[in-house]
């Protein structure tokens, strides 16, 4: 580890250190319509569309009031489809709007309506919360992670979680590629908020740019 890649860690997370719940007006706690959200916005932040708007069809989706399994598996089909038309998220929307309401059906049913029900019946093993996620429709290994690299803010058990995507952002950056040593890089950033970081670099080449070029 070098002074320069502490300043580049230092330089990044102070200028992008923001989670995408954030972005999306998630105020994350571990309760269930937040946790909810999350996983609705990493189903849409696991297409491949843009992430500026899979975060506003996020938003879109709550000022529309599907903001829990239970309102969202009780809208019409149509509903949910113009919500995330609102949103710029046209390109899979009639599929999406279906994963969403199967999705929540599926939530309701099986844990209640409840995360953290699913994250118990892992019992703390992080890689079957992974498994399990993906169980829902629209949710593949990409959307579990995203999942899980914003949750763990409000789930200890998960954290630290940095995901390839992250990784790939730290390569881009000529910072390791090993999360022992990222974190170590960061001191005591929320292991959220860097991994966001990381994966914006890794996502937009002006996040990287900007980064590399104000490091201290």
């Amino acid at each position: 580890m070098t002074a320069g890649q502490r300043g580049t860690v230092r330089r990044l997370v102070d200028a992008h250190g923001r989670t995408y719940a954030e972005e999306a007006g998630i105020r994350l706690k571990d309760t269930p319509q937040p946790l909810y959200r999350l996983l609705v916005l990493a189903h849409l932040l696991s297409a491949r569309i843009s992430a500026s708007i899979a975060v506003a069809t996020a938003r879109a989706l709550g000022e529309a009031g599907l903001r829990d399994p239970r309102r969202m598996a009780g809208a019409d089909w149509q509903e949910r489809v113009d919500a995330l038309g609102r949103g710029g998220y046209r390109r899979y929307d009639e599929r999406t709007a279906t994963q969403l309401g199967d999705a929540a059906e599926l939530l309701t049913e099986r844990w209640g309506g409840d995360l953290r029900r699913l994250r118990d019946e892992a019992d703390g093993d992080v890689a079957e919360v992974r498994r399990l996620l993906q169980e829902f429709p629209g949710v593949g290994p990409t959307g579990a992670d995203i999942f899980l690299r914003e949750a763990q803010q409000v789930w200890p058990g998960v954290s630290p979680f940095l995901d390839r995507k992250a990784l790939q952002g730290a390569g881009r950056l000529g910072l390791p590629e090993d999360p022992d040593r990222l974190l170590a890089l960061a001191g005591d950033t929320d292991p959220a908020v860097l991994a966001a970081a990381l994966v914006r670099a890794a996502v937009d080449k002006a996040v990287a740019d900007d980064t590399l070029d104000h490091a201290a």
